[in-house]
């Protein structure tokens, strides 16, 4: 996730680094450079324009602090402009007083507008909400069953209603009103509707939608925009802004090789926050939106918090404590504990995306890379082989002779070479947390720590 802008503004920092003091020659060039990273990301001209006269302008004004050196504070002054850019605060729903909530979703075709609807179900349920979804698309049936599909395998409730007559918008008003009923009936508070798209904006698909606004007077009308597709995301939502007046902005495939133009562009455009984004394929992958950490990962500061956010929600803590005791105890961990941790690992999701959140300045500067180099292969090759083990094997690693390694090799589907590699590096990790262990204040500093995953 922006990979690309943070890279470029890291070379466009790098040049100011060493110059005493900020002339308009010096931010001159660096401002040439930002504006130019910032274009290639697709952001709109006017948003840059604007942003590139307010860095200036406060650079070279008395805003800027003389405990910082030149580089820092053009990041620093950066960085709150671009916040202001995307809002200050994280964009909430809102509900209403008397449920069920109505949230309409809006967008145009191959958006991610129904999977994405998927998402906030799931999304709303972990938070202890109970939403109902209802596809109001007659237009497409493989629409309406595809959300079925979603719904089932999130375990959310769907109205599905009959649609045994031609599709018109007086079908599509009947299923809204009749799903409203049932969500009532159902005792589910949220109602979320996913609606027709189209592969451009025209006059039947926005009449539709001001029909539904009309009679289900939602309390959330959230576009979901592609934000690969970068500045027609941010038109067609300004085109559903001023037919729609939007509460909200849903970017999708933020995990992508997206250039980050639609995220800083759609707030000033529109006005309108954006509140979630879409960050992988998994129905649990969406995200509140906070524009804060947001622009620390565009500026090339990481975004730790939401790094332990997702590693509190994700990781068994209790495993992972009991994990750290055995590792620093005596006796050591077993293969299977190590194929356990290798797991929780992988709930996080890919090195790629956790290495994203590490800053890319400092002692982490190179992670990325070495993370871009690593095999994710490597990860399951290494579970099949501990897999082909017996549970002897696992807790007696000291047991797996030559002829048992060639066994696992040829049940996990690698080579000897490949187990004697990881038979290595196991005994070498166990010594390293022996050694560990036997130092007290690291066994007290390790063991007090409330850490969800190692």
């Amino acid at each position: 996730m922006f990979e690309n802008l943070s890279d470029k503004l890291q070379r466009a920092f790098k040049n100011l680094r060493g110059q005493g003091i900020i002339t308009e020659e010096n931010i001159g060039e660096a401002l040439k450079e930002i504006r130019m990273a910032l274009l290639e990301a697709d952001v709109n001209f006017k948003v840059v324009k604007e942003l590139i006269e307010h860095i200036r302008e406060k650079a070279l004004g008395q805003e800027v602090m003389t405990a910082l050196s030149p580089t820092e504070q053009v990041v620093k002054i950066m960085r709150d402009e671009m916040v202001a850019i995307l809002g200050k605060d994280t964009a909430k729903l809102k509900f209403a007083s008397q449920p069920p909530t109505v949230v309409l979703m809006a967008g145009l075709q191959g958006s991610g507008k129904t999977t994405t609807s998927g998402k906030l179900a799931a999304w709303l349920k972990k938070g202890g909400h109970r939403p109902m979804l209802v596809s109001v698309d007659v237009y497409r049936p493989a629409a309406r069953q595809q959300l079925k599909v979603v719904a089932d395998a999130i375990k959310a409730n769907i109205y599905e209603g009959k649609v045994d007559e031609e599709a018109s918008t007086a079908l599509v008003e009947r299923l809204a009103k009749e799903a409203r009923r049932d969500a009532v009936n159902s005792g589910c508070d949220v109602l979320i509707v996913d609606t027709a798209g189209r592969l451009h904006i025209d006059d039947q698909l926005m009449d539709e939608m001001q029909s539904l606004k009309k009679l289900l007077n939602p309390q959330e009308i959230l576009f979901v925009a592609d934000a690969m597709t970068g500045q027609d995301a941010v038109n067609s939502a300004d085109e559903f802004h001023k037919k729609l007046q939007l509460t909200g902005v849903v970017l999708t495939k933020m995990d992508g090789d997206a250039r980050g133009g639609a995220a800083l562009s759609i707030r000033n455009v529109t006005g309108q926050p954006i509140k979630f984004m879409g960050v992988g394929e998994k129905y649990d992958a969406l995200e509140p939106f906070h524009p804060d950490r947001i622009v620390s990962r565009i500026m090339g500061m990481g975004d730790m918090l939401s790094l332990i956010e997702k590693a509190e929600e994700t990781l068994d803590k209790k495993q992972s404590e009991e994990f750290a005791k055995k590792a620093l105890a005596g006796d050591g961990f077993s293969l299977g504990d190590f194929r356990d941790q290798l797991r929780q690992v992988k709930k996080l999701g890919s090195l790629q995306s956790i290495m994203g959140m590490f800053p890319k300045v400092g002692p982490f500067a190179g992670m990325q890379k070495a993370a871009d180099n690593i095999d994710e292969g490597e990860i399951n090759r290494v579970e099949a082989i501990i897999n082909s083990m017996t549970p002897y094997e696992r807790d007696h690693h000291e047991s797996i002779n030559g002829s048992r390694r060639k066994r696992i090799a040829r049940g996990s589907g690698t080579s000897v070479q490949d187990v004697n590699n990881l038979l290595r590096q196991y005994a070498q990790m166990r010594k390293m947390f022996k050694q560990m262990g036997k130092s007290n204040f690291m066994t007290k500093k390790l063991m007090g720590m409330k850490l969800p995953g190692m």
